[in-house]
């Protein structure tokens, strides 16, 4: 059975720069929309970012445009996600997720039928 494990996540100051890491095992994340989250308390979840399995397309939420860049190293078997410039406002957990029914368009990563496997996240705590 897959299983994503996310790590990467620190606690730092504004404009600081960290990288989150998604390893996959149990299939291979080459052939999948892969996508990252990020749940502050009291809000949902929110995708902030997808790539696609087929021409590689990437959606980036407006607030982290021109920021956060993520990629896939299909060798390593793991997604990232880039974070630079970072601020109070990216605080959160951030999880990763994949899923044969995650879709990513111009309006963001959607599960068509919902999704129940998050893992544990990745604390991002950015203050002064």
């Amino acid at each position: 059975q897959g299983r994503l494990v996310e790590s990467g996540g620190d606690s730092v100051q504004p404009g600081e720069s960290l990288r989150l890491s998604c390893e996959a095992s149990g299939f291979s994340l080459e052939y999948y929309v892969m996508g990252w989250f990020r749940q502050v308390p009291g809000k949902e979840r929110e995708g902030i970012s997808c790539l696609s399995s087929l021409d590689d397309f990437a959606y980036y939420t407006e607030s982290v445009k021109g920021r956060f860049t993520i990629s896939r190293d299909t060798a390593a078997n793991a997604l990232y996600l880039q974070m630079n410039n970072l601020k109070v406002e990216d605080t959160g957990v951030y999880y990763c997720a994949t899923d044969l029914n995650l879709v990513c368009e111009k309006n963001g990563p959607r599960f068509r039928y919902g999704y129940d496997s998050w893992g544990q996240g990745t604390q991002v705590t950015v203050s002064s």
